[in-house]
């Protein structure tokens, strides 16, 4: 009854658009007005998509399903944010073309144990202060590209595998096979930035500034308890883990001093915002994925370079969660699977592991195109013009650097992996 009333009526899609080109264009030209508004605007959207679907439709099951998918999905992020919040790093300066990738390097390992957003929050004030002598938007750049996307490919810890592992996939399973493609764009990435920033730093002079010369890792403890955050989304099940990590990070944050959060700038509204945009999105998203589902032969996406291409595209134009989920149903439709049946999903990475692959190095990869492509980035960005470095513009971003470099990596990760 539902997809043939989506396919009658396709108004139903427009949400998920508003919404995606609101998230895109109003943070950019209205942002007093986007910081003030942006909750209600996505809670309204997913209230007329759900709404629909619970009065007109009689298909209340549907949105009680998905609306589970959003709390366990902002518990794991929330929790990641939260503990990631209460361990503060310092790096001593002046930094080095070797200790910057290592640190890049590290990281993209460290986004995959703990998510982006939480690696991204942890790292970036360290990033700014063993830099600030010479930081440049080059700097920023490339913290985007490894630490807030790169490494969300390994374990799906965030957005967007987190979505996928909610719908089946197995959570090792982008480490077991996308390991190899992001090895190549991360060492490529890597030696891109060593001559960059080989020939940055030997423009400046290395002065050594007064002050602690040693690393220090204040709230070490709280590993411990990323571990068991780790531990228990692996292995409790849904329902029982939400509770076990909510008791995990609030735990965390009691015991943590407070002076540990304030020398991170710790703040909820990274958090929030996350919250209502993805409350919005897995709302409008229902009508999209049974639009997918129905008319999935028109697409006409045939390999699995078609696929890398065109959900890396709309990744880095749009949101990454959402295009994810998007061309993930549209492959398990295409291979007769449906996108709500945990086992059909699984037996898709089973049977189709090339495809599956194709689609997550892409979204997560093409992510960092845009500062509109993933949650982080604006995150980032945001964090170090609060700290007055110098952060290139959204066209400049793309101009000066994700065309020129991440472009040429994008496409040779599909030149080893996904040709055909």
């Amino acid at each position: 009854m539902s997809i043939a009333t989506i396919e009658s009526h396709p108004a139903l899609l427009a949400p998920f658009g508003i919404l995606l080109a609101s998230i895109a264009i109003f943070p950019l030209i209205l942002q007093h007005h986007w910081e003030r508004h942006y909750a209600k605007l996505c809670v309204s959207l997913s209230a007329i998509t759900c709404g629909y679907y619970i009065v007109r439709l009689h298909a209340s099951d549907r949105v009680l399903h998905t609306m589970g998918e959003f709390a366990s999905f902002i518990v794991v992020v929330g929790a990641f944010f939260v503990v990631a919040g209460g361990i503060h790093l310092h790096i001593p300066r002046p930094s080095s073309p070797l200790t910057n990738v290592l640190l890049l390097f590290g990281g993209s390992v460290l986004a995959a144990l703990i998510g982006t957003i939480g690696a991204s929050m942890l790292l970036i004030r360290p990033w700014l202060h063993m830099n600030r002598s010479r930081f440049q938007p080059m700097h920023l750049a490339f913290f985007i590209f490894a630490v807030g996307n790169l490494g969300g490919l390994l374990l799906p810890t965030g957005p967007p595998l987190f979505l996928g592992h909610l719908k089946g996939i197995p959570f090792f399973w982008t480490a077991l096979h996308c390991w190899r493609e992001w090895l190549v764009a991360m060492t490529a990435l890597a030696l891109i930035f060593v001559v960059l920033d080989t020939m940055a730093w030997r423009r400046h002079a290395q002065t050594r500034p007064i002050g602690e010369a040693h690393f220090l890792c204040h709230g070490k403890w709280n590993s411990a308890v990323l571990l068991a955050l780790l531990l228990a989304v692996v292995f409790v099940p849904s329902g029982f883990r939400e509770l076990v990590l909510i008791a995990l990070a609030t735990g965390s944050y009691y015991l943590t001093p407070h002076r540990i959060f304030e020398a991170n700038g710790f703040r909820w509204q990274p958090l929030i915002e996350v919250g209502w945009i993805f409350l919005g999105i897995f709302g409008t998203m229902i009508p999209v994925l049974d639009y997918v589902e129905l008319h999935a032969g028109n697409f006409r996406l045939a390999t699995n370079a078609e696929f890398y291409w065109s959900t890396g595209i709309l990744s880095g134009m749009l949101d990454n969660a959402p295009t994810y989920l998007t061309f993930l149903a549209l492959a398990l439709s295409l291979a007769h699977f449906d996108i709500n049946s945990t086992r059909d999903v699984a037996l898709f990475a089973m049977t189709q592991p090339q495809r599956l692959a194709a689609i997550s190095v892409a979204a997560t990869l093409f992510g960092g195109l845009t500062y509109i492509g993933n949650s982080p980035n604006l995150l980032v960005r945001a964090i170090a013009e609060s700290r007055n470095s110098a952060c290139p513009g959204f066209l400049a971003y793309i101009i000066k650097y994700a065309v020129p470099i991440l472009l040429p990596v994008l496409g040779l990760t599909a030149f080893v992996s996904f040709r055909h």
